[in-house]
C-alpha cells in the first residue's frame, strides 16, 4: 500500500497540561482554537489582531492572546504548535523551528507539513469521536461527523 492510500491511525492524546500555541487568528485558526479549548488549559494564540470571539475566550480564562507578530522565541517552549497564518513564509519558519526542536506541528495550509491532522470531532460528555477521511475527502468526513452528531443528539459546533 502506498503512503497516499494508507489511512491515518487514530490516536487520542492527553494534552490537558501541554502548552499549545496557535499562530494566527483567521477562520481556520479559530476553528482549531474552538476545538482545542476543550482539551487543554494552556492555549496561547499569537496574532497581531484578533476578533471578539477570541477576546471573549480570553476573558473567560480559556486562552492567552499575545497581540503581536510571531517570533521564533514564541514557540520554543511549546509542546504542540498550529501554524495557521495567511503568510507562507511565516508558516514555513514555524514548521522549520518545530522540526528542529522536536515540537509537534500542524501547518494548516500544507498537508505535507503536519505531524498530525485535526479530525472532525463530536463530543458528548466524556465520549469523543474523531473522524477523518485521511485528508482526501473533507465532504465525506463532514457528512459522517454530522450523522454521528445526530445520533448523539448534539448541536453542530
Amino acid at each position: 500500500m502506498t503512503d497516499e492510500a494508507r489511512p491515518y491511525f487514530p490516536m487520542f492524546v492527553d494534552i490537558s497540561h501541554k502548552k499549545v500555541v496557535v499562530v494566527g487568528a483567521g477562520t481556520i485558526a479559530k476553528r482549531r482554537i474552538r476545538t482545542l479549548v476543550d482539551f487543554t488549559e494552556n492555549l496561547t494564540v499569537i496574532a497581531p489582531e484578533v476578533n471578539p470571539e477570541l477576546l471573549e475566550l480570553q476573558s473567560q480564562g480559556k486562552i492567552l492572546i499575545l497581540k503581536k507578530q510571531y517570533q521564533r522565541e514564541d514557540i520554543y517552549d511549546a509542546d504542540l504548535v498550529i501554524a495557521a497564518t495567511n503568510d507562507h513564509q511565516t508558516n514555513e519558519d514555524i514548521y522549520s523551528v518545530c522540526k528542529c526542536m522536536g515540537i509537534t506541528v500542524n501547518v494548516c495550509s500544507d498537508k505535507n507539513k503536519c505531524d498530525f491532522y485535526f479530525p472532525g470531532i463530536v463530543r458528548k460528555d466524556n465520549l469523543v469521536v474523531g473522524i477523518t477521511a485521511s485528508g482526501n475527502n473533507h465532504k465525506a468526513a463532514r457528512e459522517t461527523s454530522d450523522r454521528i452528531r445526530e445520533l448523539l443528539n448534539q448541536p453542530e459546533q
